[in-house]
């Protein structure tokens, strides 16, 4: 299986002889990110990105792209909105599928039970496990809403 990386260089190739202006802006702007944090954790003069780092440059990538919508649709600027979210669709093919909420629901479910969380005063407890767990196939924003329902449910 290709890294992340190669299968960028290989995307970015298919996007210049496809002619797709969305794709190759958002993979040039990819690509650009993972040089940056690759840059950015060199010691010695080498450095090479784990799977688990570029992913998490995508995700940080594609949050971005989540909150520029927010904030474009908030001053009215749909045409700047609907350039970033053409972006994301194409930063979101990227990640791994994300889990529906019943499935967030069943780890979320493991961790208290193993944790002992009983009331709200537990969210850090079972935050950290749930999120490690997760990393990358749910929305932190989403687990933190579960893990809240689900303690204030169970005090």
């Amino acid at each position: 299986m290709a890294t992340l990386a190669e299968q960028l260089t290989t995307d970015l190739k298919d996007a210049m002889r496809a002619k797709d202006p969305v794709r190759l802006r958002t993979i040039r702007s990819l690509r650009a990110a993972l040089k940056e944090k690759e840059i950015e954790m060199r010691q010695g003069g080498v450095a090479t990105l784990t799977e688990e780092d570029s992913l998490a440059v995508v995700q940080k990538q594609a949050k971005q792209r989540r909150d520029a919508i927010a904030q474009y649709e908030a001053a009215g600027r749909e045409d700047l909105a609907q350039k970033e979210r053409e972006e994301l669709a194409v930063i979101e093919s990227y990640l791994p599928k994300q889990l529906s909420d019943d499935e967030i629901r069943t780890v979320v479910d493991g961790i208290i039970a193993a944790t002992g969380a009983a009331s709200m005063s537990d969210m850090g407890k079972v935050m950290g496990p749930a999120m490690q767990q997760l990393r990358g196939r749910a929305d932190g924003r989403r687990v933190q809403e579960i893990v809240r329902a689900r303690l204030s449910g169970a005090s």
